[in-house]
């Protein structure tokens, strides 16, 4: 059975762009609706797919936040040679990470963190993550129980340098929040169970923007753009862009 990856997607639109970042073991599907929205109200979208992502989970254990890093920074770049020069960015966990980050390394119209994490979460919760990650893919791959527990066992041998170098990504980041000037709204998911809920509050108190906002949404967990209150979000989040002063 061929499996259908999602994939990076350009979007041209209007002479504004927003880059969509998705999060950790997620991929382009996960912002695929909010570009699609966007794109219809003519903003060009932009979204990456991180190496190791949308695919078996034993090539993601060999990649780690640098590459990530690079794949955000080659998908801004590759919005600016095509000649887009106002440039916003949204981003769901990671993605979101990177979305502040973004921000005070490179020039941005606006930033939309989405359920982005500012607190170290245990490793073990973490690598639990990439567990579930590795079981789910093995199952849309089709294969039986007996041949998954086989795979798994083998998948927990190998060594996860990869969750410690993301929890120095988030620290480091959290530190620098109070570098952002570009106008910023934080969105959280009520009930997000994957992060610390606090870490809405973190970023919305320390990012330095005279316009920024946060909102929580009541009904959302933390893949906030595939949940219930997605439609609301996708007005909320194109409400913030028209606002900004391009």
């Amino acid at each position: 059975m061929k499996i259908v990856t999602p994939k990076p997607f350009t979007w041209e639109g209007g002479e504004k762009a927003v880059l969509l970042l998705h999060g950790f073991t997620g991929n382009t599907a996960d912002v695929r609706m909010l570009g699609r929205y966007l794109n219809e109200r003519e903003y060009t979208c932009h979204a990456p797919q991180y190496k190791g992502h949308g695919v078996p989970p034993e090539e993601l254990v060999h990649t780690g936040p640098e590459d990530w890093w690079k794949d955000v920074m080659d998908g801004y770049n590759h919005l600016k040679e095509l000649g887009y020069e106002k440039i916003a960015v949204s981003g769901l966990s990671l993605g979101g990470v990177f979305s502040l980050k973004l921000g005070y390394t490179v020039p941005v119209k606006g930033i939309i963190p989405m359920c982005a994490p500012m607190y170290i979460k245990s490793e073990e919760v973490m690598y639990k993550g990439v567990l579930d990650y590795a079981r789910n893919y093995k199952k849309f791959e089709g294969k039986d129980e007996e041949q998954i527990e086989a795979e798994m066992k083998e998948f927990e041998k190998t060594p996860m340098n990869t969750i410690k170098d993301l929890q120095e990504l988030i620290a480091d980041v959290r530190s620098n929040v109070s570098m952002i000037y570009a106008p910023t709204f934080v969105v959280q998911g009520r009930h997000d169970h994957m992060i610390n809920t606090e870490s809405a509050n973190i970023i919305h108190n320390e990012v330095e923007s005279d316009e920024k906002k946060i909102k929580w949404y009541e009904e959302s967990g933390h893949v906030i753009t595939l949940d219930k209150e997605r439609e609301q979000l996708h007005q909320d989040v194109y409400e913030f862009l028209e606002n900004l002063d391009w």
